[in-house]
C-alpha cells in the first residue's frame, strides 16, 4: 500500500490552495448565482485576432516555434513596449514568450531565488506569488499596504523590510485586488531605495493597460532600474486573451538567459496558433484596448458610487478591473460575508483575505462584466446589508 504522505513533497503539502476558488467552487453548482469574482474579461477577443489564428490553422502553422517565441512576436512585444513604456529591449536576447503571465511570475523566481533567499511581497496582491517562493525555499516577506497610502508601497515601508538576504521585490500593479496604481513619483521614490543594492524587482504589469486617468508607468523606465527589472505582461487582460495562455517576460539579457533555460525544459515554447495571434494583437488591436477600457472604466465609476451608497466604504481603484470595498462595518470576517452572500443570495465575490492577512475586512468585487449583471448584483447585496441591521 503506497503511502503517498512520505512520497509528496513537503513543500507541496504545506501549500494551501487558492483561496479564489473555493466560493467558485460551490458557486457553479448552485442555481441563479451572479459571480463577480473571477477576473476575465467578458468580451471576446477581437475578431482580427481570431481570425488570424484561423488563418494560421488554415496555413498548417502548427508546429513549434523557438523556445524563447517567435520572433515576429518578440519584435512586436518590443516596439509595444518600446511606445508603451519608452524602453527598447532587443528582441534576440531580453524577451522570452511565456505561457500566461502566471509562467513569466514563476520563471523570474525560480531563477533568481536560492534557499534562504528573502523576496518582499507587496500585499494585499494576486496569490501565486508567496507559493512559488516557497517552493524554490525562499522566504516570502509580506509588505502590507493600507488604504491610508491608497494601497500603495511607501519608500519608507520598503526600507524597513530590507535586510541582507533580500534578493527581490515583487510589484504588483495596477494591483489586483486593490486596484491601486503607482504614480511616477511614487516610483522613483521606491527606486531610490533600491539604487546602490542588488535586489531585482519582478514588477508585474498585466493590468498595465488597464489604467484610468493617466498612463501607466512601468518601474523599470526609472532612470537605473531596467537593468535590475524583470517586466512581467501578457495578453490576457488587455486583449481579452485569457483561454490563448500567452505573456511574456522582458529582462536584463544575463537573467533572459538563465530564464529561457528553465522555459526551455518545462514547456519548450508557448502555444504556437496563440503566438500568430498575438502578433496581430500587438499590430492592430490598440483600438479595441482603447473601446474596453473606455467601457471597464463606465463600469468602475457606477460600482463604487453604487457600494459607497449602500454603505460598503470603496476606496476608488485607478487600475485594473477590480473594486476592494470595505465590510469591516457589518462586522463579519471577509470568510464569513462571502459565504452568506453567496448562500443566501447568490452573488459569489472573493474574501479579501485570500489576498494576505492585510485583505482581511474587505471583499474582491470584478467589474469584468456587464452593468446589467453588476446592478442585480448589487441590488443583492444591498438587500443582503439591510438584513444584517
Amino acid at each position: 500500500m503506497m503511502d503517498y504522505d512520505k512520497i509528496l513533497s513537503d513543500k507541496c503539502k504545506e501549500i494551501k490552495p487558492s483561496g479564489i476558488r473555493k466560493f467558485f467552487d460551490i458557486a457553479a453548482n448552485m442555481e441563479g448565482v451572479i459571480s463577480l469574482g473571477v477576473g476575465e474579461p467578458d468580451f471576446p477577443t477581437p475578431w482580427a485576432i481570431r481570425r488570424a489564428a484561423i488563418t494560421t490553422l488554415e496555413k498548417g502553422k502548427t508546429i513549434y516555434t523557438a523556445n524563447a517565441g517567435l520572433i515576429q512576436l518578440r519584435n512586436s512585444i518590443s516596439k509595444y513596449l518600446s511606445r508603451r513604456i519608452n524602453i527598447e529591449y532587443d528582441p534576440a536576447k531580453e524577451i522570452v514568450v511565456t505561457v500566461g503571465g502566471s509562467e513569466a511570475i514563476d520563471l523570474a523566481i525560480r531563477a533568481i531565488v536560492n534557499p534562504g533567499d528573502e523576496v518582499l511581497v507587496v500585499e494585499p496582491s494576486f496569490v501565486c506569488y508567496k507559493p512559488i517562493i516557497e517552493l524554490m525555499h525562499g522566504v516570502p516577506v509580506v509588505i502590507e499596504t493600507k488604504i491610508e497610502d491608497e494601497f500603495r508601497l511607501t519608500a519608507e515601508v520598503l526600507k524597513s523590510k530590507i535586510t541582507n538576504k533580500t534578493k527581490m521585490l515583487i510589484l504588483p500593479f495596477p494591483n489586483n485586488p486593490t486596484g491601486a496604481v503607482m504614480s511616477r513619483k511614487d516610483l522613483e521614490e521606491i527606486a531610490e531605495v533600491l539604487r546602490g543594492t542588488s535586489i531585482m524587482v519582478l514588477s508585474d504589469e498585466i493590468y498595465s493597460e488597464l489604467t484610468y486617468g493617466g498612463r501607466h508607468v512601468s518601474i523599470a523606465e526609472i532612470d537605473g532600474m531596467q537593468e535590475r527589472t524583470l517586466v512581467v505582461n501578457g495578453f490576457s487582460k488587455a486583449y481579452a486573451m485569457t483561454g490563448w495562455r500567452l505573456g511574456y517576460l522582458a529582462g536584463p539579457a544575463p537573467v533572459i538567459k538563465q530564464i529561457l533555460k528553465i522555459h526551455q525544459f518545462a514547456i519548450m515554447c508557448s502555444p504556437t496558433i496563440s503566438q500568430y495571434a498575438a502578433i496581430e494583437a500587438m499590430e492592430s488591436c490598440d483600438g479595441e484596448i482603447a473601446k474596453m477600457v473606455n467601457e471597464y472604466n463606465i463600469r468602475r465609476r457606477w460600482l463604487v458610487n453604487a457600494l459607497n451608497e449602500i454603505g460598503l466604504e470603496c476606496f476608488e481603484p485607478m487600475g485594473a478591473f477590480y473594486v476592494f470595498p470595505s465590510i469591516k462595518s457589518t462586522g463579519l470576517t471577509s470568510q464569513q460575508f462571502c459565504e452568506e452572500l453567496l448562500y443566501k443570495h447568490h452573488v459569489a465575490v472573493v474574501p479579501g483575505d485570500a489576498f494576505g492577512e492585510c485583505g482581511e475586512g474587505h471583499i474582491r468585487i470584478s467589474y469584468a462584466y456587464s452593468l446589467k449583471h453588476l446592478m442585480e448584483a448589487v441590488e443583492r447585496i444591498s438587500q443582503f446589508l439591510k438584513e444584517l441591521k
